[in-house]
């Protein structure tokens, strides 16, 4: 078997799994994973897919049920197609995506002393004056690639600050949260050839989520001090700070960009949004993140044999789990392929669900609704000025380029 794929042979499903002869990590896949997800829907609540010889689901009952439900459905075995009880992991456990109670609990109570609606409020002022500067920036050149010269922009002037990094090698968290993700699908082209670009900043990586390279004040700083006393290891405080790399950049600059597209693509929601941005900015970025998910999939591992979606799923079995699919699934939402900005998106899985929801998801909404209210308070048109393209990723939709010109407010 192909390495990260899976180390054993997994059964045959039960005869009234459907089975389906889909390759969700397929460059066509990843490149339009929504042209796809209606077939999987369709299949059923659960469904096998033979590439893989997984099972899958993708309606949101279900989806949100499972990642819910963390004993039956664990993600300590890996949230990726690798199943860490059979294979070893390319790298250290994360304590919090990769960890269940009673290990979570510790790790993710510590996190949530540093991570504080108190702290963020702090850095917010900050945050908007910056996110200000950049939009006047942009109208003064109009036109622009919304995702190279904004989405990326933004999170790497203030994150990086945020977590207290070294000012030399920032430039590596973008290839270091690439690899990271891709390394949670088959170890396919993708993986590779991320994984050889990555290496330098692998080693970045490793360096400055150290005590002694972190700046004092920040919150990278202050986890070190929350496990001291917590009598948590030096070492497992160095993989808690590396779990901010990996949950507060990637998602938000791919959140932004889609944010991005999804205004510029409909001018009437635009102007929606401007005629009561008081009420929608916060509606705008959720609506983006059900409509266009950053995460796509994660996977989890049974535990137990267990009757879910009307199918019984054995012990140890490797289950996917279409986040995306989820988020557009009509039975859930009205009219889900519409991007709407008055739509209540609460529900969406976009950050995950559960105990596993993203860390960073705090962050990433104050930067993204920075960016929003900057851009409301100044721009009278958002327009697509050429063709987008997309970043393939084992996990993540992402764009690469999303070039636009925008006109200032009288």
């Amino acid at each position: 078997m192909t390495k990260g794929v899976a180390t054993y042979i997994a059964s045959d499903p039960h005869p009234g799994v459907p089975r389906l002869d889909v390759d969700p990590f397929s460059e066509a896949f990843l490149a339009d994973p929504y042209s796809h997800h209606e077939n999987l829907r369709a299949a059923g609540p659960v469904f096998w897919l033979e590439p893989y010889r997984i099972y899958g689901s993708a309606r949101h009952a279900e989806v949100s049920a499972a990642l819910k439900d963390y004993e039956t459905f664990c993600s300590a075995r890996g949230v990726g197609l690798a199943d860490f009880a059979r294979e070893e992991p390319w790298r250290s456990k994360s304590l919090l995506l990769e960890a269940d109670p009673p290990l979570h609990t510790r790790t993710r109570g510590m996190m949530n002393k540093v991570v504080t609606l108190a702290a963020l409020m702090k850095e917010l002022p900050l945050w908007q004056e910056k996110a200000d500067q950049l939009v006047d920036e942009l109208l003064q050149r109009r036109s622009f690639d919304a995702v190279t010269d904004l989405a990326e922009v933004y999170p790497m002037r203030v994150f990086p600050d945020l977590i207290g990094l070294p000012p030399e090698g920032r430039d590596n968290l973008v290839p270091y949260g690439t690899a990271t993700f891709n390394a949670f699908g088959p170890r396919n082209a993708l993986f590779e050839e991320t994984m050889r670009d990555a290496k330098d900043a692998m080693l970045w990586v490793a360096s400055s989520c150290k005590r002694e390279n972190l700046a004092d004040e920040a919150w990278g700083a202050k986890v070190y001090r929350t496990a001291e006393a917590e009598d948590c290891s030096p070492a497992e405080a160095e993989l808690l700070v590396r779990s901010f790399l990996t949950a507060g950049l990637d998602t938000t600059i791919n959140g932004i960009a889609h944010l991005m597209l999804a205004l510029a693509s409909h001018p009437d929601q635009w102007r929606k949004l401007q005629a009561n941005p008081s009420v929608l900015v916060k509606n705008a970025f959720e609506e983006s993140l059900r409509w266009d998910s950053t995460v796509q999939t994660f996977f989890r591992t049974t535990t137990r044999e267990v009757e879910f979606g009307g199918a019984v799923i054995p012990k140890d079995a490797k289950i996917i789990l279409f986040l995306g699919a989820a988020n557009r699934d009509p039975r859930r939402w009205n009219d889900p392929e519409s991007f709407d900005v008055e739509r209540q998106a609460a529900g969406h899985v976009g950050f995950g669900f559960g105990i596993h929801q993203c860390l960073g998801q705090m962050i990433a909404r104050r930067e993204a609704e920075a960016v929003l209210k900057a851009l409301v308070s100044r721009v009278a048109d958002i327009r697509i000025t050429g063709a987008t393209s997309r970043r393939l990723n084992n996990t993540l939709h992402a764009l690469s380029h999303l070039p636009v010109e925008i006109t200032a407010l009288p």
